[in-house]
């Protein structure tokens, strides 16, 4: 199942605490208009560097296969005082 809510948790030096969730749909329709931009520029990329775009075209199939195994992660980072946690459900 794909990703539908990413929580951002991080906690300041000065012991302050934030939390932001972002869902993930609207950012995702937010961005489609770039898609349009983003698939000629991967095939002229493509044919500058001589790569098959049937290649570039499996590593993109791995790439969403990433994504869609995101619900349920969890990144923790901690340093000092400072933490940020992100949530993925």
């Amino acid at each position: 199942m794909i990703p539908q809510l990413v929580t951002v948790r991080y906690r300041r030096s000065d012991g302050r605490r934030r939390r932001l969730y972002v869902p993930v749909l609207p950012v995702l329709l937010m961005l489609s208009p770039l898609l349009l931009l983003a698939v000629p520029g991967g095939l002229i990329a493509c044919l500058a560097t001589r790569v098959s775009p049937v290649g570039a075209l499996g590593a993109l199939r791995g790439v969403g296969r990433l994504v869609w195994a995101l619900p349920g992660t969890r990144f923790e980072i901690a340093e000092g005082r400072t933490a940020f946690l992100v949530s993925v459900r």
